[in-house]
């Protein structure tokens, strides 16, 4: 089989660098959706390529260009109120999909 490419949303959270530890390592694009920049060099660190977007104010187009495959493990956080989850967990993930509909 060959490389995949593969763009993580979320791609700082634990769940997402596990993933993408794992891709990088078996020799697969890794890229990971971040929405600090100064989580670029972790990312990196692991073999993934960083990829800054919001996923609550930008659109991800852009972000799942050539992607083979997409994943969504994004989340606001235990702290985060209603109307934070309904913007990163839901909006976010409505974003992707729809994002991956067009890149089909």
């Amino acid at each position: 089989m060959g490389c995949v490419d593969v763009v993580v949303i979320g791609g700082h959270g634990q769940v997402a660098q596990r993933l993408l530890r794992t891709l990088a390592e078996r020799g697969d694009g890794a890229r990971g959706v971040i929405r600090n920049p100064d989580h670029a060099a972790d990312l990196e660190a692991l073999g993934a390529e960083p990829v800054v977007c919001d996923i609550e104010s930008e659109e991800l187009d852009d972000a799942v260009a050539g992607a083979d495959a997409v994943v969504f493990a994004a989340g606001a956080g235990p702290g985060s109120g209603p109307e934070r989850k309904r913007t990163v967990d839901l909006g976010g993930a409505v974003k992707l999909i729809d994002a991956a509909r067009r890149r089909r």
